[in-house]
């Protein structure tokens, strides 16, 4: 990744209501979200949404798809790894073990599980 790309992708997310629409959409995984399921969630005007959603789409953070009438956009992984990889390039004066992420993807212990369905008639 470049200095620009990155230094884009830095500013793009250094603004609260971006970043959370960010987060929802990393939390989202690949599916991702409407529009106006993320409206709803944040309780963002469309006009501000669609603002926040085209500088996310300028620094490349964020892909979205046209599903009929629906835009659905998802958080572009590749990007976000590449950002991260950048930002850390080279941490720790070498030793990789000091700064390794120990909870990678892990779900926060907030977000509840979804429950089994029982076999049971």
């Amino acid at each position: 990744m470049k200095t620009s790309q990155a230094v884009a992708g830095l500013r793009a997310l250094a603004q609260d209501n971006r970043l959370a629409v960010y987060r929802l959409l990393v939390q989202a995984g690949p599916r991702g979200l409407a529009v106006g399921e993320l409206a709803d969630r944040l309780r963002l005007p469309g006009a501000t949404l669609t603002n926040h959603l085209n500088i996310l789409r300028h620094a490349g953070l964020v892909r979205d798809e046209r599903q009929g009438r629906v835009i659905r956009c998802r958080a572009d992984y590749g990007q976000m790894n590449a950002l991260l990889g950048f930002l850390t390039e080279n941490c720790c004066a070498g030793d990789a073990g000091v700064c390794a992420p120990s909870t990678a993807c892990a779900p926060s212990s907030a977000t509840p599980k979804p429950r089994k369905r029982s076999t049971r008639p």
